[in-house]
């Protein structure tokens, strides 16, 4: 029974099927094969065969999976059997001619394409194909490479290539060659595929200021040598320190490394932090040359000034017994008045760790409290040594347990000691500056293992080396001091820029 009463279904044209109470609607009669399919497919014949390991659901789909492995397996083609295909039939006669002279094929396979370029019975086949007369290439010196192995690598014979280097260090040293350098070779016409072709022409730039040419005049190679003019003139840069010292003198072109010898430099005479403010203004001369090919390179930190308004710092780099600031492997940095200081506390003469201390212990070796008159410092074997300070050598040698040792004297009474080394590298009456090896680390004399003993005098009796702080203030005079002069006014004139 069906109750017409929903508003506006008349109206919309539909009708509205609606159960009475306590009456189930008539299904249809279901025949056999439909409960079967309505079954299976409830059943989830795929489950997941990593959970519930041995349940029905799990079984289930492990017969699933044997299942299609099976039909898989039966339906395969075979391992080994060939699939046979159909196969075009050869070309021959006119037909493959016409292929070929239209055919596209790498040159290196011999193409040829296009009617007028396929070859005819009037071609003669080469049996060798002749070489170009001559290669022009470039070859590159890099990092710890010689200049005979470069050009041999590049295909110049050995006999030329170990003239050609001999030639070129005539005019500088090889090793001074820069990393980097390129090299234009020009190789000639070889009689037979056997042997290196000869090396008709070379250009290099074997120094800043020169480039050579190498040329092959009969069976000898001239050299030419081609000179570059330089302008040693140095640069300097000012501007202002702002917010960062650094940051401001690298913006305003300064190298970084330049930067870090300015800030060094002023670091001996002011506080860095705590004294150089924003409005200060920074002054530096680098040494500069400048090629006429165009090439500039920047050289040593020559000068290093600051002007703080109510203060004027000066500096300049000077090596005793020249002629201008650059030269030497040992500078020092001078005032303008020709005045160096130097403050602070003795460094560590070895990379390493402090074993023992200096005051009384017991005794490793011999088993009781002893005053241990210096400071052991424990690092590998055959660690280099260095000097705390500039000296002289008082005496290298075997000295009873200390082993292989070495005294160096110093000014202001000062001396110091270091013992067990294994080897040592300099003699009696040397001069040594600061930072100069001496000496490698070793275990000779009375010692457990290998190590650096320090030890350090003042006035012949033994301090601790770690309490001892010095200042020194040394003065240029004479024709030092004229020479001296002479330099800063040199500097004082260089332009900004």
């Amino acid at each position: 029974m069906f109750l017409r009463n929903e508003t506006g279904i008349e109206l919309a044209g539909g009708t509205t099927a609606r159960a009475l109470p306590g009456i189930r609607p008539l299904a249809a009669p279901r025949k056999p094969i439909d409960r079967w399919l309505a079954a299976a497919a409830e059943i989830d014949w795929v489950p997941d065969l990593g959970a519930r390991i041995g349940s029905r659901d799990w079984w289930r789909g492990l017969a699933t999976c044997t299942a299609l492995a099976a039909g898989a397996w039966l339906i395969a083609p075979g391992i080994g059997r060939p699939l046979l295909g159909a196969v075009p039939a050869p070309l021959t006669g006119t037909a493959w001619e016409e292929t070929r002279a239209q055919g596209i094929a790498p040159l290196g396979w011999g193409a040829d394409t296009g009617h007028r370029m396929a070859a005819n019975d009037l071609v003669v086949p080469l049996a060798e194909a002749p070489e170009r007369p001559i290669v022009e290439l470039n070859a590159t010196l890099g990092d710890g490479d010689a200049l005979d192995r470069v050009l041999m690598r590049a295909g110049v014979g050995r006999g030329d290539a170990q003239r050609a280097a001999a030639l070129v260090a005539q005019t500088t040293d090889l090793d001074d060659i820069q990393t980097g350098t390129r090299i234009a070779l020009t190789l000639g016409r070889r009689p037979t595929k056997t042997v290196a072709r000869p090396l008709e022409k070379l250009a290099m730039r074997a120094r800043f200021d020169l480039n050579v040419t190498l040329n092959r005049a009969g069976d000898q190679l001239a050299m030419t040598r081609q000179p570059i003019a330089i302008d040693s003139t140095p640069l300097r840069i000012h501007g202002l320190v702002g917010s960062s010292l650094y940051r401001s003198a690298r913006a305003a072109g300064a190298p970084a490394r330049v930067v870090e010898s300015y800030i060094k430099a002023l670091a001996t005479r002011l506080s860095i932090g705590r004294d150089v403010h924003a409005a200060d203004n920074f002054d530096l001369i680098v040494e500069r040359e400048r090629a006429a090919t165009g090439e500039v390179r920047l050289g040593n930190l020559l000068f290093a000034g600051i002007d703080q308004g109510r203060r004027t710092l000066q500096l300049v780099r000077w090596q005793r017994g020249s002629d201008g600031g650059a030269d030497g492997d040992h500078p020092t940095w001078f005032d303008a008045k020709g005045q160096t200081e130097r403050h602070g506390f003795m460094g560590m003469p070895v990379a390493g760790h402090v074993t023992s201390s200096f005051g009384l212990r017991m005794h490793p070796l011999l088993g009781f409290m002893r005053m241990h008159k210096g400071m052991d410092i424990g690092a590998r074997y055959g660690s280099p040594i260095y000097a705390v300070l500039d000296g002289v050598v008082q005496s290298a040698g075997r000295s009873g347990g200390y082993g292989n040792f070495v005294k160096l004297g110093h000014s202001g009474g000062l001396a110091s000691g270091y013992g067990h080394m294994s080897r040592i590298a300099v003699s009696r009456g040397e001069r040594v500056h600061q930072g100069q090896v001496i000496g490698y680390v070793g275990s000779t004399g009375l010692s457990t293992g290998p190590h650096l003993h320090w030890e350090v005098w003042r006035n012949g009796q033994t301090i601790n080396p770690r309490s001892i702080s010095f200042a020194s203030t040394e003065t240029l005079s004479g024709a030092e001091r004229r020479r001296f002069d002479a330099w800063v006014a040199r500097l004082r004139a260089v332009h900004t820029g």
